[in-house]
């Protein structure tokens, strides 16, 4: 009897990586609204997108905060989770691109004040939780878990992006500032969290290249999360050409020059990288679905990590002026769309047959090491 209860308890929670759906979502209001040509014939349809991307962020909250409150044993064992824990990156960096999205939509939906005072506690909410994530997990990884050779896998990033969202967002509130020691602080700050991401992502992404030459691919629904990798790739290219661009009206020369140079310097070498990894991600996905992959609420890697590539490339397109820039990122929306109707659908038939809220723990090849609890 007990056995049944769980299996039906297993069936109806919402895990961290619900939260998922909101940054594919959400990513596509804040890429719409800046892509070159396009982007103001968009502003009506990306306010709608962060409508949507804001109320399932409520939505998810609350069912989360209430799930954890009644059943505070269910999120006990998900942060144990050598696998689910990795995913509590999720929450911090969808309340970031909500954030960023009011920042961008709000005023003209709530007015400027408004909009101000609802994204500046968004964003303080993901940059705090998402900093705690970035050290609790990883440090959870290196002392809870016994790790095999084959173990790293896209998940392994989720944990430690949201500082790189954050040093977008971030940059975005520097304009409301004024021109003082606590605007160059949190420039500064935002630069911090840039590096923080950033070297721990190239660390991850190397583990991952690894684990792919030595061990290929599962072929599961783990596959999917080799998007991730895009992730961190795309929002530096971001971050580093809203900072730079941020930089011109807050530090003085040759400082401010410095940094927006760096977005073009970083950014395109980068974003060639990003594209190497695209063209191979999409291989292996497409090898795992000739397969029959199954679907798994992995499938919304597909739509982030491309929204940060859109955006990262139209900040390229920017700081560069040129045109190959510039069609690249309408290129890669499309590509984003397409990724979002796939992943919603997939999500949407999950729904109908009740299979989604299930369990998502997959073997990974890690377990809790002896003596830690």
């Amino acid at each position: 009897m007990s056995t049944n209860k769980q299996q039906i308890e297993l069936q109806k929670e919402m895990g961290p990586n619900w939260f998922a759906s909101v940054m594919g979502t959400g990513i596509i209001a804040n890429a719409a609204v800046g892509l070159p040509f396009i982007g103001k014939d968009l502003i009506g349809f990306a306010t709608v997108v962060w409508l949507i991307a804001f109320a399932m962020l409520i939505v998810m909250t609350i069912i989360k905060s209430y799930q954890t409150i009644t059943k505070p044993h269910i999120i006990k064992r998900q942060f144990n989770d050598p696998v689910m824990s990795q995913f509590f990156g999720a929450p911090p960096m969808a309340f970031l691109t909500v954030a960023g999205g009011t920042l961008l939509l709000g005023p003209h939906v709530l007015g400027q004040s408004l909009a101000l005072n609802i994204a500046w506690p968004l964003f303080w909410i993901g940059t705090i939780s998402g900093i705690i994530t970035a050290i609790i997990i990883p440090y959870r990884l290196f002392t809870h878990n016994e790790v095999h050779d084959d173990a790293a896998f896209g998940g392994w990033l989720m944990p430690v992006v949201p500082p790189m969202v954050s040093a977008t967002i971030g940059s975005m509130f520097l304009s409301h500032m004024a021109h003082s020691a606590a605007q160059q602080t949190l420039l500064y700050g935002m630069y911090a969290c840039f590096g923080m991401s950033l070297m721990a992502s190239v660390i991850i992404i190397t583990l991952i290249w690894s684990r792919l030459a030595h061990s290929g691919t599962s072929g599961s629904a783990r596959v999917p999360t080799l998007w991730i990798v895009l992730g961190p790739l795309g929002q530096s290219i971001t971050a580093a050409g809203c900072l730079g661009t941020a930089a011109m009206f807050t530090v003085n020369e040759p400082i401010a020059s410095a940094m927006n140079v760096m977005s073009i310097l970083y950014g395109v070498p980068i974003w060639g990288f990003a594209m190497l990894w695209f063209c191979v991600a999409a291989l292996l996905t497409l090898r795992a679905m000739r397969r029959k992959m199954p679907f798994a609420l992995t499938w919304w890697a597909f739509t982030f990590p491309v929204g940060t590539c859109v955006t990262g490339t139209t900040q390229l397109a920017l700081h560069t002026g040129l045109p190959a820039f510039q069609w690249a990122s309408i290129i890669l929306f499309a590509f984003l769309i397409l990724a979002w109707v796939t992943a919603a659908l997939g999500t949407f038939k999950g729904f109908k047959h009740g299979k989604i809220f299930n369990n998502p723990t997959s073997v990974v090849h890690i377990k809790s090491k002896k003596g830690n609890n």
